[in-house]
């Protein structure tokens, strides 16, 4: 067995033609979301890949084995679940509205433009089609978002850098150390509490007539 104990995120700074033919791995989310773990690659060695705790392998990345060759990570197709909006009976925002209740309960979830998808649940998926959301069953690669702090989250941009060059119009407050501002007295300005009556519920325009049953 040939042990793989490097990771290139995205193939980062290799040649595009090296990477192109090096042999690969074909891998399931399940396998690719462990940091220990052995397969055949594509010329039939048996690879073993060992890497940091918590790290997650993704489809384009590249792992370098102890002999000094090139693995190429190709993100294999699984069973997945693809949530689109009805345009029928639905809309875009529904969703957004779905993401926020998969991420509730931390279902690994892959965001795409025009869908969602997700490992198979029949639970979730009634759940889905209840809010009038389609869910169809199929077969492609499924790559997760990752956690906010965590492997491959987002553009990983880091906002705790001593210096940050603003452009114009940029105003925000990067935690900068600033000058005391001058101390100034409270004033005493008495308020008149006013009566507003809300209810806080919601206001509908006309032809408003659904239920309203969200589920919080």
């Amino acid at each position: 067995m040939i042990h793989a104990t490097k990771r290139i995120a995205g193939g980062a700074g290799l040649a595009s033609v090296l990477v192109k033919r090096a042999a690969t791995l074909e891998l399931d989310w399940d396998t690719r979301s462990k940091s220990r773990f052995s397969a055949t690659d594509s010329t039939g060695r048996e690879i073993g890949v060992v890497l940091p705790r918590g790290t997650t392998l993704r489809g384009g990345d590249v792992l370098i084995a102890e002999d000094g060759s090139m693995l190429r990570v190709i993100a294999a197709a699984q069973p997945v679940l693809q949530v689109r909006f009805c345009s029928e009976h639905g809309q875009p925002f529904d969703l957004l509205r779905a993401a926020y209740h998969l991420g509730n309960r931390h279902v690994p979830l892959e965001l795409q433009p025009e869908l969602l998808q997700f490992e198979p649940d029949s639970v979730l998926a009634d759940m889905l089609r209840r809010q009038h959301l389609i869910v169809n069953e199929a077969q492609a690669a499924f790559e997760p978002e990752g956690g906010a702090y965590g492997e491959g989250a987002g553009h990983g941009h880091h906002h705790g850098h001593e210096h940050h060059e603003h452009g114009p119009g940029c105003n925000h407050d990067h935690g900068h150390a600033a000058s005391p501002a001058p101390v100034r007295k409270p004033l005493a300005i008495p308020v008149k509490a006013h009566d507003h009556g809300h209810d806080h519920g919601h206001v509908h325009g006309p032809g408003c007539n659904h239920g309203h049953d969200h589920d919080h």
